[in-house]
């Protein structure tokens, strides 16, 4: 796997290169700020972008905006993103094409190396990764809305499913049978009202929703 990094903070991008290389994954480039990213990615047409939220000159969404220029240009680019706090609305931009590989996840999630580089390749496959924090922040205010149509075992599995977890992980994390969780997990799209026809999108979707909501 060849990367790219998005980050002006020195010592965060020198770490990753070094914890990225002992997991045998190549970083291809790294930058410091929007234009370079595009042009990075551009040049060395990586597996996966790794960008912070915030890159100069202004600090405020650089590295989303970056990163959603070489997704339009690139259909599908796995892009994980980077934030010091959570901010719902940079993670609800990425996923709002619907293709997936995406994540979004607080900086202090990289020192969890072990849990950051399977993340890291989660998103490369084609999944979608939520940090926990976000998702926990949803989950305590998220009242009078579509949400609020769940039982609590689907909210449950909802916000697994926001961390990325297939159906074969829920079971293993929920210690309930392939049949439960396939039944929770539609019992979520029906409620949700995500059509059949959105396939394997209608995860995203659900995500999405569960964004939408707090």
């Amino acid at each position: 796997m060849r990367v790219v990094i998005a980050e002006d903070n020195v010592l965060l991008s020198a770490g990753l290169e070094l914890l990225l290389g002992t997991k045998g994954i190549e970083v291809a480039a790294v930058v410091t700020d929007g234009p370079a990213l595009v042009d990075a990615v551009e040049e060395h047409g990586p597996d996966l972008v790794i960008a912070d939220v915030r890159l100069p000159p202004s600090f405020r969404d650089e590295g989303v905006k970056a990163a959603l220029a070489v997704r339009r240009t690139r259909p599908g680019l796995p892009v994980l993103v980077l934030s010091q706090y959570v901010e719902r609305v940079y993670a609800r931009e990425l996923l709002a094409d619907g293709s997936g590989a995406v994540g979004y996840l607080l900086k202090d999630r990289v020192s969890r190396v072990g849990q950051f580089v399977e993340d890291l390749r989660r998103v490369a496959a084609g999944g979608t990764v939520m940090d926990p924090e976000v998702i926990a922040q949803l989950m305590a205010s998220g009242r009078g809305n579509a949400l609020d149509s769940l039982t609590a075992r689907e909210r449950e599995v909802l916000s697994l499913m926001a961390r990325g977890l297939s159906n074969a992980e829920l079971s293993q994390e929920l210690t309930i049978t392939d049949n439960a969780v396939h039944k929770h997990v539609g019992n979520i799209f029906a409620k949700l009202g995500l059509p059949h026809s959105d396939g394997g999108h209608r995860r995203v979707l659900a995500v999405l929703t569960f964004l939408d909501h707090r």
